[in-house]
């Protein structure tokens, strides 16, 4: 994939019908998002597409959309001075790279709204690609909540807590 083949744009509500299938999915496989199983398509819009002062982002793949982010303050109010995130990659895309590319793209996003730092609350410990990549863009472990996440195959497992500094 060459940088030319993805854009990362901000999310319509046109571009719903093209992230809820796999948003869906990927929240049914249970293995990394603690999302309820039964939700509406309106009730997951809800929960994803990111109100002011945050935002959701797609990345898109020759016109479709690949993978979605969502971004916004952590916490209100006296801990709003630290971002958070949410990625989902569509498993079908096959594109390697997307999740790379919204990774970079929100870290991008906090440090030019003047975050002091970015917190995952809840990264299951047994996704290994996902703690592989925040590690490999300086995120660090802070903490692990033992046995936090029911996951289908390994039962409850960790979630892990981590962060990037941006000061």
């Amino acid at each position: 994939m060459t940088s030319h083949d993805l854009t990362i744009r901000p999310a319509t509500d046109d571009d719903w019908e093209q992230i809820f299938p796999f948003w869906s999915r990927i929240v049914a496989e249970g293995r990394t998002y603690a999302y309820p199983l039964d939700l509406s398509s309106d009730g997951a819009r809800g929960l994803w597409m990111e109100p002011a002062p945050g935002r959701t982002v797609v990345a898109e793949v020759g016109g479709r959309v690949a993978g979605s982010a969502k971004m916004g303050p952590n916490r209100p109010g006296r801990g709003s001075h630290i971002a958070t995130g949410s990625f989902m990659v569509d498993p079908d895309v096959g594109v390697r790279g997307v999740g790379r590319a919204l990774g970079e793209h929100v870290i991008g996003w906090a440090r030019d709204e003047g975050y002091a730092g970015i917190q995952f609350n809840a990264v299951v410990e047994t996704n290994e690609r996902a703690v592989g990549l925040w590690r490999s863009l300086g995120f660090d472990v802070i903490g692990t909540v033992p046995g936090a996440f029911d996951h289908p195959e390994h039962g409850p497992v960790g979630l892990h807590v981590m962060f990037l500094d941006l000061r």
